[in-house]
């Protein structure tokens, strides 16, 4: 029997992925996102640290933020917010 998805339920081919930044240093990944057409928004997280190989771990949660990743999310918050400024457009 096959499963029927709900008609309320979150599609993955819906949502797309718009611009995103990565702190080298602490693995931290900021994005903006955007669902089925809708408003774009911010996500923080995940974080994906690299291997002692060079090769990325898999990604987790961003978990609390240290002050690497916010001195570094400081010093990127213009640019993310004309990013997302030219993406939705004025109110």
């Amino acid at each position: 029997m096959a499963v029927k998805k709900s008609a309320g339920g979150f599609d993955p081919e819906k949502d797309k992925v718009l611009k995103t930044w990565r702190c080298e240093e602490t693995g931290l990944v900021v994005s903006i996102n955007q669902y089925d057409g809708g408003e774009a928004k911010l996500q923080i997280g995940p974080r994906i640290l690299m291997k002692k190989d060079g090769t990325e771990r898999a990604p987790m949660k961003a978990g609390r933020l240290s002050i690497e990743d916010l001195m570094w999310f400081y010093d990127m918050i213009d640019e993310i917010k004309e990013e997302m400024t030219s993406l939705t457009g004025p109110e």
